[in-house]
């Protein structure tokens, strides 16, 4: 008898038999409030039925239509669609299925393009599980422990985290900006270092965003030495975070964007976009992939554009983020475990830490346990684990927000009296 792999660890026990919106219901039919969304996955929400109706549509005419092989319209169409909305310049765009692979699409254009060996990324970020996009994670070492030697190449810069160093935001990202000179005069020369790979907010890192004087100054630099700056928005993408793209909190301007998770609302489907003049320095032959750009995955990101648009979904995460980040900050000041509330948009992050300020991952994995046994459906994050975070789809109401609050709310109370 075949069964799962017993590595494979579920945050919950909930069996899912199907979604709808914001919720999930398992085999009895019990209803649970999802916060996590797939992991920031499904975010026009469970089987949107304009997402459903483009996919079973495309089911019906073409499943698989490899492109590199034959073109297809779908695939067109989303690629024109995503001109409305990319960065301004960044007018190339390369398809594959997971964030990991579009982070390795990211390394070997990088690397192609300029012809450095090196790359600089940034600590507590996360990039994949595969051997590159492994070797390049430093958010926990269970994602790159055990299978040693990784790729060589990569070297890792502090990123501004005031609450890990106990320092202002501008103590930080001084630290930071300093190491990271350092590091190119002593460890890997701006002629060896194709290029700076980064997340807007650290995501398994434990939710920390950003700034814009620490990102102006990855842009200056890179444009000093000839880096490029790789701007990793797996999770930051589609308007997780209030604004289509987080970089756009903090002006940051990329030379390549990596995009996946709520591209497609659930269908496997990720990406990598460029310029027309960086991306035609990729060498022929280096891109491609049997399933990448899934005819059906396109059309429900078509969908999902739609909706997103429509929906004005960019807005409604920025307007629920707000609302959910005043009530979980009320949550947190009853309760002196919970030592930061922070993120963008409607991804927001609870970091617990004991009475002698250490990362208390235990009491934050009792609080999400907690809570799903109690209906609301989150997960936890962080290099200890002990960040909660909070995920719903960006079509989350008001009234939902005011219910995973107070049942957040119940749960802390239950395991932190």
């Amino acid at each position: 008898m075949a069964e799962l792999s017993p590595i494979l660890k579920q945050a919950t026990g909930v069996l899912a038999a199907r979604g709808e919106g914001v919720y999930l219901f398992d085999e009895d039919d019990r209803r649970y409030l999802d916060f996590t969304a797939g992991i920031g996955v499904t975010s026009t929400g469970h089987c949107h039925p304009r997402v459903v109706e483009a996919a079973q549509r495309q089911v019906g005419t073409l499943i698989h239509a490899q492109y590199t092989t034959v073109m297809h319209r779908p695939l067109l169409t989303l690629v024109e669609r995503l001109g409305e909305v990319l960065p301004e310049g960044l007018d190339r765009m390369f398809f594959a299925n997971s964030g990991s692979e579009a982070v390795e699409a990211a390394l070997r254009l990088s690397r192609q393009a300029t012809g450095r060996p090196n790359v600089i990324v940034f600590h507590g970020g996360f990039h994949g599980r595969t051997v590159a996009a492994g070797s390049m994670t430093t958010s926990g070492t269970k994602f790159r422990a055990g299978f040693a030697p990784l790729m060589s190449g990569v070297h890792i810069a502090p990123f501004p985290n005031p609450t890990h160093y106990g320092w202002s935001v501008e103590q930080a990202t001084d630290f930071a900006l300093r190491e990271l000179d350092y590091i190119l005069q002593t460890v890997s020369a701006p002629a060896d270092t194709a290029a700076f790979v980064v997340e807007p907010v650290l995501g398994e890192g434990g939710y920390v965003p950003g700034n814009t004087r620490f990102f102006a100054g990855l842009r200056e630099r890179a444009d000093r030495h000839g880096i490029l700056l790789v701007v990793d928005e797996v999770q930051t993408g589609w308007g997780r975070t209030g604004r289509f793209w987080g970089e756009e909190h903090f002006d940051l301007r990329p030379d390549v964007l990596i995009t996946a998770k709520g591209l497609a609302s659930g269908f496997p489907l990720s990406g990598i976009a460029a310029s027309a003049k960086l991306m035609g320095k990729a060498w022929p032959g280096s891109q491609g992939g049997t399933y990448g750009a899934n005819a059906v995955a396109c059309a429900a990101a078509i969908a999902t554009l739609d909706v997103i648009e429509d929906e004005k979904l960019v807005q409604n995460a920025a307007e629920r983020g707000e609302q959910l980040h005043t009530a979980l900050s009320q949550v947190a000041e009853g309760h002196r475990q919970i030592t930061d509330v922070r993120g963008l948009g409607l991804m927001l992050g609870n970091e617990f830490r004991d009475a002698d300020g250490n990362p208390d991952g235990a009491t934050a994995s009792a609080a999400q346990q907690e809570a799903a046994r109690r209906g609301l459906l989150l997960l936890t994050c962080g290099p200890w684990g002990e960040v909660v975070r909070f995920i719903p789809a960006l079509v989350v109401q008001p009234e939902q927000v005011e219910q995973a609050a107070s049942t957040w709310s119940d749960s802390v109370a239950a395991v932190c009296s």
